[in-house]
């Protein structure tokens, strides 16, 4: 039976434009008929495994996402010596093996280097483009196709076994994600608000024109969210070639870092840094379901937080009444963590799930 962690959290975040749209306004939803604010899933992903807690955490089993693997691989080439043509052939070789390259580009020379969607790297695969062309410079010559076998079906990227990876052009080394990441969505209604602020030129001495030196509008808005985060832990410790240890420091990270790490969308001008004021873990065989339907209905009352923690924790029991009423045990071994409280703490919450 698969054993699956679900993972519950209720973040506040002051004024902030953490996630924004095409408009450079903050990312919205409609649920349970009214406006909600929204952080989209890849960006809590992105905020996560670029974070100072996964790479302490998980030194050396973080990947790279990027479509510039050959630009790299060429820049390393010629700076060792190789001639302009031979670098970028023998670089092109290498980036296709991981994608279909784009076309050539006069405004942008190396364009046809890079491929045409992002691809995750593995380190193991890194260090195998990095060993080929070391050899290339030192030899002064091109690939071998046995060279060029460079994609690992099995290897320890923590990021990769987490969200797993699609290869288009080689389905064999492409991973099924373990983890599933909802996205965060207020549990209350919201209104999106302008910001309209000015800047003054320091030099102006206001002799012609007392006014600013530039105009402009930012949109934000601040809210408690509700995230869902469902782990299939067998899943990962298989995305992982078995490393159980490995599997276990990467779900710490993962939790630490969903309750501890916001987007940076204007961190600067807001500093709209939160940890999580309540966490929910809950691990077991079961059917995995979010709680979001806790919140189909606003809350709106003054005291938010302690009503949207009850709405929760009452959700769960109703579910778990309804549909395994008849067990002995109806509800999911659990840890929680309530900061409005100051009951349970992050250490009980990480030696749970991993235990």
């Amino acid at each position: 039976m698969t054993t699956f962690l679900q993972l519950h959290f209720l973040t506040s975040y002051p004024p902030a434009c953490l996630n924004r749209d095409d408009l450079n306004r903050p990312k919205t939803g409609v649920m349970g008929g009214v406006p909600r604010l929204r952080i989209a899933s890849q960006s809590l992903k992105r905020a996560w495994r670029t974070s100072e807690v996964f790479k302490s955490a998980l030194s050396n089993h973080i990947g790279t996402r990027t479509k510039r693997m050959g630009i790299e691989a060429y820049n390393k080439l010629r700076q060792g010596g190789v001639g302009e043509e031979d670098a970028r052939n023998w670089s092109k070789k290498i980036a296709v093996v991981f994608g279909k390259l784009k076309s050539a580009n006069q405004d942008n020379p190396l364009n046809d280097l890079e491929i045409e969607q992002l691809a995750h790297f593995s380190p193991e695969e890194q260090s195998a483009i990095d060993t080929l062309t070391e050899t290339l410079i030192r030899e002064q010559r091109e690939p071998t196709g046995e060279e060029l076998i460079l994609l690992r079906e099995r290897h320890k990227a923590v990021d990769i076994a987490l969200w797993g990876r699609m290869l288009a052009s080689a389905p064999l080394f492409g991973k099924e994600a373990a983890c599933e990441v909802g996205h965060a969505i207020t549990v209350h209604k919201v209104a999106v608000e302008d910001d309209y602020f000015t800047a003054v030129d320091d030099l102006n001495r206001r002799e012609e024109d007392a006014g600013s030196a530039h105009i402009g509008e930012q949109g934000f808005a601040a809210g408690l969210f509700y995230l869902y985060v469902c782990l299939n832990r067998d899943l990962l410790i298989e995305n992982l070639d078995g490393d159980t240890g490995l599997s276990n420091n990467t779900i710490k990270a993962l939790v630490e870092a969903a309750a501890t790490v916001a987007p940076t969308g204007k961190q600067k001008s807001f500093a709209s840094r939160a940890w999580a004021s309540y966490i929910l873990a809950e691990k077991g065989t079961r059917q995995p379901r979010s709680l979001s339907v806790a919140f189909l209905k606003p809350v709106k009352n003054d005291d938010m937080l302690q009503e949207a923690i009850q709405k929760l924790e009452e959700t769960r029991t109703h579910f778990d009444t309804v549909y395994y009423g008849h067990e002995r045990e109806i509800s999911l071994p659990s840890e929680s963590l309530n900061a409005l409280k100051g009951t349970g703490n992050l250490n009980t919450v990480l030696n749970f799930i991993i235990s």
